[in-house]
């Protein structure tokens, strides 16, 4: 039996190492944002690389859902989905996402935003995938914040593999550096990061970054909904 996980972040998250550590898996297939092309032909919004992100698709919503519900290769049993909470639009249809087991990545709003425009200059919260986080908080098995998760990677990583129903493996913990035929077409512009890691990294040793004051409004917006998911999260 397939067992296909949605694990759903906002921007600037630790979500690519995340996928980098499932994908480290033998057993496991990894799809990275499998809606992104699909909310972009909806919204319109001009992305870094938007055309080569049209132009590998799916820019359908249905296809985007039949990709991710399609049955693995390669003698993969684990189907791990990397998704942005923003891509998932009001209008889409939610009823594929009774097949797949879900699980929630949160940060400190304030850490996303410092990050975030630093590529891309304008921000809601809605672009930060909270108001849709809050919607799937209740389909999700787990909710980790990524800044605890760091502080120690294997407990989380087993109580996740646990919680989704299959078994912990330690090579889930370090993996080799470079680029992925699986990576996104908007790798260049966001991954370079975790294209030298081969690992997770420490925690935060720092308080976030002050904010433009433009910023300010968001961020106290986004801290309200933060703090609902927060209350709810798996502690190690």
């Amino acid at each position: 039996m397939t067992i296909r996980i949605a694990a759903w972040s906002g921007p600037r998250n630790m979500s690519t190492a995340m996928m980098r550590a499932w994908e480290n898996r033998p057993d496991t297939s990894v799809m990275d944002e499998p809606l992104y092309a699909a909310s972009m032909a909806v919204t319109g919004i001009d992305h870094p690389m938007r055309s080569e992100i049209l132009a590998a698709g799916p820019t359908d919503f249905d296809a985007a859902v039949m990709a991710c519900l399609a049955p693995l290769t390669d003698g993969a049993e684990i189907s791990y989905q990397k998704h942005m909470a923003h891509h998932l639009l009001d209008q889409f249809d939610r009823s594929w996402l009774d097949d797949l087991v879900h699980v929630l990545l949160i940060r400190n709003p304030r850490r996303v935003l410092a990050s975030y425009v630093k590529v891309w200059d304008e921000v809601t919260v809605a672009d930060i995938g909270l108001p849709q986080q809050i919607e799937l908080a209740e389909r999700a098995v787990l909710i980790v914040d990524s800044d605890e998760f760091l502080t120690n990677p294997k407990a989380y990583l087993s109580e996740m593999c646990d919680r989704v129903g299959v078994p912990f493996d330690d090579k889930m913990l370090a993996w080799p550096k470079g680029k992925r035929d699986t990576d996104g077409a908007w790798a260049p512009a966001w991954y370079s990061a975790v294209e030298e890691s081969t690992g997770f990294g420490p925690p935060p040793s720092s308080e976030p970054a002050p904010l433009r004051p433009d910023l300010e409004p968001v961020a106290v917006e986004a801290e309200s909904l933060y703090h609902q998911l927060y209350s709810r999260r798996y502690v190690a």
